[in-house]
């Protein structure tokens, strides 16, 4: 009896070893720290995107996974000191949301898996030399914009329009770039590009009344800047009954007449995607940069109206969401 009892502990051990050796694996505690240069809808649909795809693959926030997000209210420098405080908690992957954000975490570390979303040309950027694996610890999602598409859309819109107006930051290098192949995209097209550039989020408004009497049409690109002070540019819209066709579809609920644009949650996800892939040990430098071919077409027939166009049946019928706001 006495040698009984000596061995029930032990088997009880080794069965309860066996058990847990049977069960599967939980996913290690990870960190993952997401940085934006502004909060508006496309890009906190980007920061919701990730994490609904890390909670997917088995990384839910405050169980198994420290997740943390600070915007930088649109201030360069505040995104230079986010990202040098990012570097410093060491996390395993950190997200930058927009090029200053993403310049900034680039150029703040060389070791931490960098990851970027909703960078129009990573290339024009400088945070990658081309689109293929870095061979770094940078990669990332594009939301290159289909500048064609767009131009067949704003001729849909405004049939007879011939001058372009578009509003950008000078200083963002990926919205220069898209000035540049706007104006490419235009020439072929029979059209010419009016630029009118606004350096801060305020000088917006003063850039779309610029436009007035110069532009048939204002497009907006996806810059942050423009983004955040999109309801300055309807007001004058409006007023000047100059119609707004934009690359952002979320711009269209605030007053744009029509997007063909990204569904920036799906961006979320598929950056998410990266995230997790270097969470379970791949190299970020072994991913190629990548983009997203899920564009919508969003159409505003209120706006429409406010701003002097009435839109087709066929466009109407085209659109994938019809905004009557």
């Amino acid at each position: 009896m006495k040698n009984a009892l000596l061995r029930t502990p032990f088997s009880a051990v080794a069965l309860a070893l066996g058990v847990l050796a049977a069960a599967p694996a939980l996913a290690a505690d990870k960190s993952v720290a997401v940085t934006a240069i502004v909060e508006h809808p496309a890009l906190d649909a980007v920061r919701d995107g990730v994490k609904e795809e890390l909670k997917a693959a088995g990384y839910e926030a405050g169980k198994n996974l420290k997740f943390t997000y600070q915007s930088a209210q649109g201030n360069v420098g505040t995104a230079a000191q986010i990202a040098r405080k990012y570097v410093g908690d060491a996390p395993d992957v950190i997200v930058a949301i927009a090029t200053p954000s993403a310049q900034a975490t680039v150029a703040a570390t060389k070791t931490i898996p960098v990851v970027y979303s909703a960078i129009t040309d990573p290339v024009a950027a400088k945070l990658v030399k081309n689109w293929e694996p870095s061979g770094t610890n940078v990669t990332g999602v594009s939301d290159l914009s289909p500048l064609e598409k767009h131009i067949d859309l704003i001729k849909k819109v405004v049939p007879a329009a011939k001058r372009i107006g578009v509003i950008y930051s000078p200083g963002e290098a990926n919205s220069v770039a898209i000035v540049d192949s706007l104006k490419k995209a235009a020439s072929a097209a029979g059209m010419t590009v009016v630029e009118a550039a606004a350096a801060r989020t305020v000088d917006v408004p003063t850039a779309a009344q610029s436009l007035v009497g110069k532009a048939d049409v204002i497009y907006t690109p996806t810059d942050n800047n423009v983004v955040s002070a999109f309801e300055g540019i309807v007001k004058v819209a409006q007023q000047a009954k100059l119609p707004v066709v934009a690359a952002d579809t979320a711009t269209v609920e605030r007053g744009a007449v029509a997007a063909l644009g990204l569904n920036y949650t799906d961006i979320g996800r598929q950056t998410g995607k990266i995230v997790v892939r270097i969470l379970k040990g791949e190299k970020p430098g072994t991913i190629a940069s990548q983009t997203s071919t899920n564009f919508e077409l969003v159409v505003n027939p209120g706006a429409a109206k406010l701003q002097g166009v009435t839109l087709s049946d066929a466009l109407l019928k085209s659109a994938k969401v019809v905004s009557t706001k």
